[in-house]
């Protein structure tokens, strides 16, 4: 489905990868590796400099791994041990709250996470407005809440992409917040993303995970980055005394739980210097290869990473 109600040059080029944390760093890299097929690219501990530009210090010296999917070469996913926030809850606060995978059969897939720790949610289940798309949700080994989806119609015009494998890698990632309209100025103002319908849809993990009635209907939309198939979900939360979605709970000096960071390539940090959080870096390592990035704070509190293309 082809509906964009804008035409820009996103400057947001692709999702380059995400973050998360887990209480326990050898137990996560198993389940990703063992029951999704990524593969680990790197082991180490964050330094100093990474940690604080992160605005979390107390991150600094534990333990991390990245790893890769299957036939892909230029995205990671990073998952970083941190300890359990007692009061979080996924899919319930601001900020990243999930990370949706391409997979080439999510029924499948669904069957292999069966008693596994990938915890499930819903699904798998057709997209209300979109119902070739089929999609499931877990929580992870952190509480880090994945999306896993496929398109069961014609590949060729899905606005998905095509997965590397059985199960591929992050192609939308998921922000939520109290108010839309001005969370999605923001994106579209500061990226030029591409904009899509916003629709009110039910949504039942949501539903559930905030104790919220069947007909409530969530304001939503994605909008696009350049490369195809890259997305950023947008969803308002209702807020007040009779529900139950707010502020992150996070540890002093800590990420947030769960979804932490996403980054994303940019072709240049220089339009973006004024909205950073800190001076740009250069780092080493898988996620960064020597390259320069800013960290951002984005309207719901998400803490974004932009990295320059090489």
């Amino acid at each position: 489905m082809n509906d964009w109600t804008s035409d820009t040059e996103p400057q947001l080029l692709r999702i380059s990868g995400t973050t998360a944390t887990v209480p326990d760093i050898t137990a996560a890299e198993s389940c990703y590796g063992e029951l999704l097929g990524y593969r680990v690219l790197e082991r180490g501990r964050i330094d100093q400099a990474l940690a604080q530009r992160w605005g979390a210090p107390a991150t600094a010296g534990t333990a991390f791994c990245t790893l890769r999917p299957e036939n892909e070469d230029d995205i990671f996913i990073r998952l970083i041990e941190a300890p359990a926030v007692p009061d979080y809850s996924p899919l319930t606060s601001f900020g990243w709250t999930a990370f949706e995978i391409i997979v080439d059969d999510v029924y499948a897939l669904a069957d292999r996470l069966d008693a596994s720790p990938f915890r499930h949610l819903a699904g798998p289940s057709p997209l209300q407005f979109m119902p070739s798309i089929v999609a499931m949700q877990v929580a992870g080994p952190g509480d880090e809440c994945l999306y896993f989806t496929m398109e069961s119609g014609d590949r060729k015009a899905s606005i998905l992409p095509r997965p590397s494998g059985f199960v591929g890698r992050p192609f939308i990632v998921v922000a939520a917040g109290s108010d839309f309209d001005p969370m999605l100025r923001w994106y579209v103002d500061h990226f030029r993303l591409r904009e899509r319908p916003v629709r009110k849809s039910k949504v039942g993990v949501l539903q559930h995970a905030q104790n919220l009635p069947a007909d409530h209907a969530f304001s939503l939309s994605a909008i696009g980055m350049a490369q195809h198939g890259n997305l950023i979900e947008l969803d308002e939360y209702p807020t007040g005394s009779d529900y139950i979605a707010g502020v992150r709970p996070r540890l002093d000096e800590h990420l947030p739980p769960g979804n932490a960071i996403v980054s994303f390539e940019v072709a240049s940090l220089s339009p973006f210097v004024e909205l950073a959080d800190g001076p740009e870096m250069v780092s080493a390592g898988t996620c960064y290869g020597g390259r320069r990035s800013l960290v951002l704070t984005g309207p719901a509190g998400e803490l974004i990473e932009l990295i320059e293309s090489r």
